[in-house]
């Protein structure tokens, strides 16, 4: 059994365990407790389970400890689940042996209760696609091999499926079949991107299996490649000239799927797509190729967007494989952007569903959903706190800090920080304040940019997320 096998066996075995689960014993904190009974009402009173919530004599149910709370637990007999906090460390065998019953970590953050209980739809498993990713190394012949090398195995990383060695026009390179040959020495499959000639041939001898791409001026050479081809035609507008090249492709039985050219905003765009319509119009069994990143490098905006929607419109034309590349600043993850995103379009097309609520991975700059906190909430919390660890929260467009008794609340985090400091907090020394000040750099880029905000958590960036470790961390203290 694989790592991932076991994971998914121990996933299935816990959501057998809360679906049958009739008598459960939510474990808290201090501060938590209002919450944490208000939401797990709601759910009782919607799935018929029972419920009792034990809390234990600490403030924050983050600093809980298994061994810490072993002692402090009590269950009766009919209780079949205890749910502890998300953030509770520590192993739960000989917890689960001393309550007699599993014992389970529940979401880290309460107000997600709901949908750790099944209660928001399962999402669907997207494990399908069929559009292929060209990922272009551009201006391949200016590269040494290391930094050739280098690139193609990123792009393979990030999701292509083929590397395409991109050649300059009006300069015959006399390195590409060295190129090709070591971008296929790491495993992966290779495309030429070249119209001249003698380029193309060197590569398709050393083990290139498509060529981008062929018009009037070379096409009369591809019998001799013996591989596959893209053909375009001559000028972009010039349709005539493509049907010509399909005509000439197929009459000598060389194999070809077509490019109709992808034009930018400003040069003819929507034009461009009608001819990919028309396209698939009049070749409706010929595969095609859409060169997506004509619109994602010459367009000044994110480019994840721009991929899905033309991802969805090469889903519903059948257009099974995509160019991209990933030079420009907006578009240097393009090619994981079009990874997710073809999944999330097979999934819309062939099962009648919109790509909503189905992954989150592309939702980079903002979040799904926003969790709101109350101030009224939050001061009551803080009325409650004694020790001087600071908690923050975004509250009604402002950053919220809670510590010593004290509630204080600013848009400016100079600002916030200048009330916290006119209460001079004994254990303010400098690598606290630099924690402080890291977190409240944090909670203001949530806060103008409308994401949720968990102190201690990496914001969600989507497939940019980089999970924050310990190594940086002040040491937590125990609170009692």
């Amino acid at each position: 059994m694989t790592p991932q096998d076991s994971a998914n066996e121990l996933a299935n075995s816990s959501e057998l365990i809360v679906a049958n689960a009739r008598q459960i014993l939510f474990v808290t904190g201090r501060l938590a407790e209002p919450a944490l009974r208000s939401e797990v009402h709601a759910l009782a009173q919607k799935m018929g389970f029972k419920y009792e919530v034990q809390v234990l004599p600490i403030t924050v149910a983050a600093l809980l400890t298994v061994p810490w709370v072993a002692k402090r637990l009590t269950a009766t007999d009919s209780t079949d689940l205890v749910v502890l906090p998300g953030y509770c460390r520590g192993e739960l065998a000989e917890l689960e042996q001393q309550m007699r019953c599993p014992v389970l970590r529940g979401p880290k953050d309460l107000r997600e209760l709901p949908s750790w209980f099944g209660q928001t739809g399962q999402r669907p498993s997207l494990d399908r696609w069929d559009i292929e990713i060209i990922a272009e190394i551009n201006h391949a012949p200016q590269l040494s091999r290391e930094q050739l090398v280098s690139q193609a195995r990123q792009l393979a990383a990030a999701g292509a499926d083929v590397i395409d060695i991109g050649c300059e026009p009006g300069y015959s390179w006399n390195g590409v079949a060295d190129a090709v040959r070591a971008v296929r020495d790491l495993g992966c499959r290779v495309s030429i991107d070249s119209l001249d000639v003698d380029e193309i041939k060197a590569g398709c001898a050393v083990g290139a299996e498509l060529v981008l791409s062929v018009n009037q001026s070379n096409r009369t050479a591809a019998q001799e490649w013996g591989v596959e081809v893209v053909a375009i035609p001559d000028q972009p507008h010039d349709w005539r000239s493509l049907e010509e090249t399909v005509e000439y492709l197929q009459t000598h039985q060389v194999p070809f799927r077509i490019d109709p050219i992808l034009e930018p905003i400003g040069f003819g765009f929507a034009e461009s797509l009608r001819r990919y319509c028309e396209a698939r119009r009049q070749w409706p069994s010929c595969p095609i190729m859409m060169g997506v990143g004509n619109l994602t490098e010459l367009t000044d905006v994110d480019s994840a967007g721009v991929n899905l929607l033309l991802l969805g419109i090469c889903e519903e034309l059948r257009i099974h494989s995509v160019l991209t590349t990933q030079v420009i600043p907006w578009a240097q993850t393009a090619v994981r952007e079009l990874a997710v995103g073809r999944r999330l379009t097979y999934h819309s097309i062939h099962h009648r569903v919109p790509p909503k609520r189905l992954a989150s991975d592309l939702v980079m700059l903002r979040d799904t959903q926003i969790k709101r906190h109350d101030r009224d909430v939050l001061k009551k919390m803080a009325s409650e706190i004694r020790d001087w660890n600071f908690r923050l929260f975004i509250v009604d467009g402002q950053i919220a800090c809670l510590g010593g008794g004290e509630f204080w609340l600013a848009e400016d985090p100079f600002e916030l920080f200048d009330q916290i400091m006119q209460h001079q907090p004994p254990n303010l020394d400098p690598s606290h304040a630099f924690y402080l000040g890291y977190e409240m750099c944090k909670a203001m880029t949530a806060m103008h940019l409308g994401k949720n905000y968990e102190q201690d958590e990496a914001l969600d960036w989507g497939i940019l997320t980089v999970p924050e470790t310990d190594r940086h961390r002040l040491k937590k203290r125990t609170q009692r």
